[in-house]
């Protein structure tokens, strides 16, 4: 068994923000927050999996009331840094189960998330916990990628998502259990600044698209909308990520 609390601790608090690069950028946040506020039409929004505020900090200051729940002491330890709990107060607990209160217009889980959970039972829970928030009609956002089996060799268990200078992210599939560990590996560039590597690991289950529909529909969603990404862009056979958005019955 997994503890997710030992995973999300404080060195992984510590190296989570990366200020104005990575999903911290602008052009990453801007749109995120833009969408968010929209669909929340004016009303109260609890984000599941909060972090350390990355899209809730920003979504506050637009206008929307944000309340969030959080597994990590440690990374709403470092939430309580950037913002005061009457800004945004967090439940500390684990998003299948924790109530940070009821009639939110909005619920949204961000940047594959949804993921950390490790079994079926357990996704679907978090659309039940999800519905319990919600008013009549309101929407649950999921952000997710979505796994890239067909660049998988055949023979091998693993692929290289990101190379880049200083890092590599290499995933390694059980396609039995849907399970994916993402090893990430920081390094210096150049050789001559050393030759030592930090590498951090974190497991996930992934979900098809479709199969995250019907667990929104055990759950009282419908899908309203899915995109490739924020910016709305189609979601097509090749799109490596998409946003849905669910909408609860309003029966």
């Amino acid at each position: 068994m997994i503890n997710q609390q030992q995973l999300w601790d404080e060195d992984a608090a510590q190296h989570y923000d990366t200020p104005e690069e990575g999903m911290f950028a602008a052009e990453v946040l801007g749109p995120t927050v833009e969408v968010l506020a929209e669909l929340a039409g004016g009303g109260p929004a609890v984000e599941f999996a909060i972090g350390t505020g990355r899209v809730a900090i920003p979504l506050s200051a637009a206008g929307v009331k944000v309340s969030g729940i959080e597994l990590s002491h440690a990374m709403i330890a470092r939430l309580r840094k950037k913002v005061h709990e009457d800004q945004i107060p967090v439940v500390q607990g684990d998003m299948t189960e924790a109530m940070a209160g009821e009639n939110f217009s909005l619920g949204f889980l961000v940047f594959n998330t949804i993921s950390n959970l490790l079994t079926q039972d357990e996704q679907v829970r978090c659309f039940q916990n999800a519905a319990r928030h919600l008013a009549p009609g309101g929407r649950f956002v999921i952000e997710l990628w979505v796994p890239q089996l067909r660049s998988l060799p055949p023979g091998h268990g693993g692929t290289v998502e990101v190379s880049q200078p200083g890092y590599l992210l290499v995933d390694t599939y059980d396609v039995l259990r849907q399970h994916v560990v993402s090893h990430h590996v920081r390094f210096a560039p150049d050789l001559s600044e050393g030759r030592d590597a930090r590498i951090g690991r974190t497991p996930h289950r992934y979900i098809w698209p479709s199969e995250l529909d019907l667990m929104a529909r055990l759950a009282g969603f419908d899908l309203e909308f899915r995109w490739a990404d924020w910016d709305r862009s189609e979601f097509t056979e090749d799109s490596r990520s998409h946003v849905s958005v669910y909408r609860l019955s309003a029966r």
